[in-house]
């Protein structure tokens, strides 16, 4: 049985006030990752207290880092059944992990932050984390081909 939407109604908000896309389908999750070009954060949101307390708050903070990922979906494990498992499905080799931060490139995961990583950390060490992370794959295209071409 899902969770009650009046229960998760402002663990959903943390995430959508910070401009991340609800995706409460299969079909929903699906479409983004084929739409999207270059980098897609993926967050498996949760009820648990390291999701609240160090997950949501560490990503609203790595969200203002210069460089970001070019779209952000979120899904709620236990209440988005189908769109969790299909998001989950794109995180082939790791087993389900609420909460759980991924970023995609053309669909193929590139990064995940899975909760064993998030428990214990606080929200400013997961934002500085996943800072690095959107350093390395979400750095533009032309200004990668930039860098490589002057040996940076």
């Amino acid at each position: 049985m899902p969770y009650s939407e009046l229960l998760i109604k402002p663990m959903r908000e943390d995430l959508t006030r910070l401009g991340v896309e609800e995706t409460r389908t299969a079909d929903a999750v699906d479409a983004a990752v084929q739409q999207t070009p270059g980098t897609l954060m993926v967050v498996v949101n949760s009820v648990c207290g390291c999701a609240a307390g160090k997950a949501r708050p560490g990503i609203g903070l790595a969200l203002q880092h210069a460089t970001r990922p070019n779209r952000a979906i979120t899904v709620f494990a236990g209440a988005d059944i189908e769109a969790t498992e299909r998001a989950r499905s794109y995180f082939k080799g790791y087993p389900p992990s609420s909460p759980s931060i991924a970023l995609l490139q053309n669909g193929k995961l590139v990064y995940l932050m899975e909760r064993y990583q998030i428990e214990g950390r606080n929200a400013q060490e997961i934002a500085a984390e996943l800072a690095q992370a959107f350093d390395r794959f979400c750095t533009p295209a032309t200004t990668q081909a930039a860098q490589a071409s002057h040996g940076d």
